[in-house]
């Protein structure tokens, strides 16, 4: 066999291939032995009918034909092995030439990675965001936890804002009463904005007994997206009573004995999280000013397959769980069809780039990943996806996707390394040392995720 390659653009190249006839031997055998087990022929056992016969009775062309299917894959694997291409998707192959006997000739077509040069990044300079944990920070975060301890207790008067009411609720469409349009009980502190548009309203100023109806257009459900007549009517009105910021507090909602020990604690915790924010911010303007230095060519057919997937991601999985379809999700941001569209495409472009880039880091500065780092990135995955490690670390094998993980993993330490060699300063002015997070011993938001091992660790090293 002998291949040529030939550079369409920096992205896609062209194999020719000339294949000697007689390297095709096994795969005519495999032809003519295949063709046995599918087909019948008077006075032959079958499975034991000559070639010649074949050949006569179902046509030469037949068993060629299959023959080179059968044989393409094979030789246009070892034309790519011997150029030596990282190539991206399927190839479009046209078969050139077919001489029975002589020699079979075909090009391939395929996208390709482009050549990367990695420029000098140690001279990358990012600003972040200071970590301040101001006064009133602190005090809105005992608020919270304060909130989440308050005690309600009926009241004989008209509801108000911030009381908890019992509703029962009916919507209807069209005059009509919706299937899924009625529900009892449903408790409702007035002000939060967790229900309909307009409920609150609708329900300050009654008392319990008291009904109104108002306009609304539904967020979910069988008619999400449609204007419906809502009737709500209340059967109790409670006041929300919070407890005192007292010590006796800070013993009922946490561990510490004095409320400056629990404030102490918020602050703290709020400081970890803005280092976390800040840690992530450093990581995504460090990759915005790499991705500035280096030129990357897109393949286009690389391009259109993400971008379709992220608008089929959107639609079918994002915005279906939320009863939304496209045209809905478009009007809510205030966004026309073309905008989308751009802004789709700028997101898949950064996303190629980025793998591109940080992949070509990865052997640079030849990076490896060992059991514990996969491990623990499985433990965080499984975590944001809501199924249990083992759960998720199951079908991850099954489905082949631990190369995938592999990769995410390689990725995110190639990028580390080029945050480490960056020079990250707050808007105060001083320098981020970016290494010194979590010294106190103080888990990272990311890794509350991480717990025991058990399957997790045993399916991956089956595979590793």
């Amino acid at each position: 066999m002998k291949s040529a390659v030939e550079n369409l653009n920096p992205t896609r190249v062209r194999l020719t291939v000339e294949v000697p006839f007689e390297e095709l031997k096994d795969s005519l055998d495999a032809a003519y032995k295949k063709i046995n087990q599918q087909v019948t022929v008077k006075g032959f056992r079958k499975g034991k009918i000559p070639a010649r016969i074949i050949d006569q009775r179902f046509g030469r062309g037949a068993v060629l034909e299959e023959a080179v299917n059968d044989a393409l894959p094979k030789f246009y694997t070892e034309a790519v092995n011997e150029a030596e291409l990282n190539v991206l998707g399927q190839p479009e192959v046209d078969i050139t030439e077919l001489k029975d006997g002589e020699t079979l000739n075909f090009t391939a077509e395929v996208d390709v990675r482009p050549t990367i040069e990695i420029p000098d990044y140690s001279g990358i300079e990012v600003e972040v965001d200071a970590v301040e944990v101001a006064d009133e920070d602190v005090e809105k975060a005992v608020e919270e936890l304060r909130e989440r301890f308050a005690s309600t207790s009926p009241v004989e008067r008209a509801a108000q804002d911030g009381d908890v009411v019992t509703i029962d609720l009916e919507a209807k469409v069209d005059g009509e009463v919706l299937e899924d349009g009625v529900a009892s009980d449903v408790s409702y502190t007035i002000g939060s904005g967790e229900l309909l548009d307009g409920i609150d309203e609708a329900v300050k100023g009654l008392e319990a007994g008291g009904e109104a109806t108002f306009a609304s257009e539904l967020k979910g459900g069988s008619a999400a997206g449609k204007e419906a007549e809502v009737t709500v009517k209340v059967t109790q009105v409670a006041a929300r009573e919070l407890p005192e910021l007292d010590d006796d507090f800070a013993q009922l909602a946490s561990e510490f004995d004095t409320l400056e020990e629990l404030k102490a604690d918020s602050r703290k915790r709020l400081e970890n999280m803005k280092q976390y924010d800040q840690a992530t911010q450093a990581q995504e303007r460090v990759l915005e000013k790499l991705l500035e230095l280096v030129e990357v060519p897109v393949p286009e057919k690389l391009l259109e397959d993400e971008i379709n997937t992220r608008k089929h991601n959107l639609e079918h999985h994002q915005l279906g769980q939320m009863g939304l379809d496209l045209a809905k999700y478009l009007e809510i941001q205030g966004k026309t069809e073309e905008e989308f569209d751009a802004e789709t495409k700028e997101a898949a472009i950064k996303g190629i780039k980025t793998q591109f880039v940080l992949d070509e880091l990865v052997n640079k500065e030849k990076l490896n990943v060992n059991q514990e780092e996969l491990t623990e990135h499985l433990m965080r995955r499984a975590a944001s996806s809501g199924m249990s490690p083992d759960q998720f670390a199951q079908a991850v094998v099954e489905g082949g996707q631990v190369p995938m993980l592999v990769g995410e993993v390689a990725r995110g330490k190639a990028l580390a390394v080029v945050v480490e060699a960056s020079t990250v300063k707050d808007t105060n002015g001083e320098v981020v040392d970016l290494d010194d997070e979590d010294e106190d011993g103080t888990e990272a938001p990311e890794a509350a995720a991480l717990g025991g091992l058990s399957l997790a660790s045993s399916w991956l090293r089956t595979w590793w």
